[in-house]
């Protein structure tokens, strides 16, 4: 690649960004703010220099608050109201670990639009469409701070270059994490037809098994008389993959851990779903149980909301896009935790096929 003359370095980059950007130390004091950190908060950047995160900014959300607080865990929040600059605001605020700098992270924030409001009150809608909104808006600047971080890389001294490198390694890093956040906000409609059921989970088992050294046990109880479902089967194997990795992982470390996979015709409760504007009978259960600690009691009634996750460095998009998937089928799922049996159970509930279709 040709260097071009007079190219910005990624300070200049990160000067230019119409949100404001602070970087923290580890100890929770501001080490950087670009300009226009200086003109939403009302304070220069030689004030800000120096002083910690919550006596420039004072939040009202005690759970957003409180997660601010641990500089290792991600955070993304929308539409917070916020004591800062020239009194109370909205907006939403990002917090983002530097891996490699432990105790490091990096805070955005920007004024929060209306974009958040749905007239019909559809959360769902809502919740899925900010990360695509959020996505759009980063991947421009980010681009033009990876170019800007090779450039760095080129002309730096030997002491430097390793920093240049890990811009461009965190910047990968969130350019990944974009690429998901992009999937789980799409708006297109899922085409679904017959699918074999129990052909779609032993693929996503095979490909589970073939990404992993650790000996977690996969198990299968199936039920061999079960129809075809109704669905989308690169997708099904999408949230069938999602789900048994995830149990392998809260199984780390365990000996001769087993994830089961159930399946069942529901006889005697019928769950139903509104698909193309009319109910549709879900008889069809897929259950996938692990013997892991399970996610944190404070986390469970939000296991399928993005960025929630019980994992040290989990994204926590996982399962938010796993619920996704199903709902654009037709389908469902749910979390259950069994303390007295020490098992976590994810529960997909699907429709039969149409047996015109099939």
């Amino acid at each position: 690649m040709n260097e071009t003359p007079g190219a910005p370095d990624a300070a200049a980059q990160i000067s230019g960004l119409i949100f404001a950007v602070l970087l923290l130390d580890d100890s929770n004091h501001i080490a950087e703010a670009n300009p226009a950190a200086e003109e939403l908060l009302g304070q220069s950047a030689h004030r800000l220099l120096g002083s910690r995160i919550e006596e420039v900014i004072r939040i009202d959300n005690e759970r957003v608050r409180e997660s601010l607080q641990n500089c290792g865990t991600q955070v993304i929040a929308r539409g917070i109201s916020v004591q800062a600059g020239q009194g109370a605001r909205h907006v939403n605020i990002t917090s983002s670990p530097m891996h490699a700098h432990p105790g490091w992270r990096v805070i955005t924030l920007s004024e929060a639009g209306q974009e958040g409001q749905d007239d019909n009150g559809n959360d769902e809608r809502v919740e899925l469409r900010a990360p695509a909104v959020l996505a759009h808006e980063i991947k421009n600047p980010l681009s033009a701070i990876r170019g800007a971080s090779q450039l760095l890389a080129r002309r730096a001294s030997e002491r430097d270059r390793p920093l240049a490198t890990m811009i461009e390694g965190e910047v990968d890093r969130i350019a990944r994490l974009i690429d998901r956040m992009q999937q789980l906000g799409s708006r297109n409609r899922i085409e679904t037809g017959p699918c074999n059921l129990h052909q779609a989970i032993r693929n996503a088992m095979a490909t589970v098994r073939a990404g992993r050294e650790d000996g977690c046990e996969l198990v299968e109880e199936f039920d061999p008389s079960l129809p075809a479902v109704e669905a989308d089967q690169v997708a099904l194997e999408q949230v069938l993959i999602n789900l048994l990795a995830n149990g392998c992982d809260a199984c780390a470390g365990m000996e001769k851990a087993q994830i089961v996979i159930r399946t069942r015709f529901v006889s005697g409760l019928v769950f139903s779903a509104i698909r193309f504007g009319k109910a549709t009978r879900l008889p069809i259960e897929i259950t996938v149980s692990d013997p892991g600690p399970g996610l944190p009691p404070a986390l469970r009634d939000h296991v399928f909301e993005p960025f929630v996750s019980g994992k040290q460095n989990g994204q926590g998009l996982g399962l938010a896009l796993v619920r996704k998937l199903l709902r654009d089928m037709g389908g469902r799922i749910v979390h259950e935790r069994d303390e007295r049996a020490g098992l976590t159970h994810f529960r997909i509930n699907l429709p039969v096929a149409d047996r015109k279709s099939s």
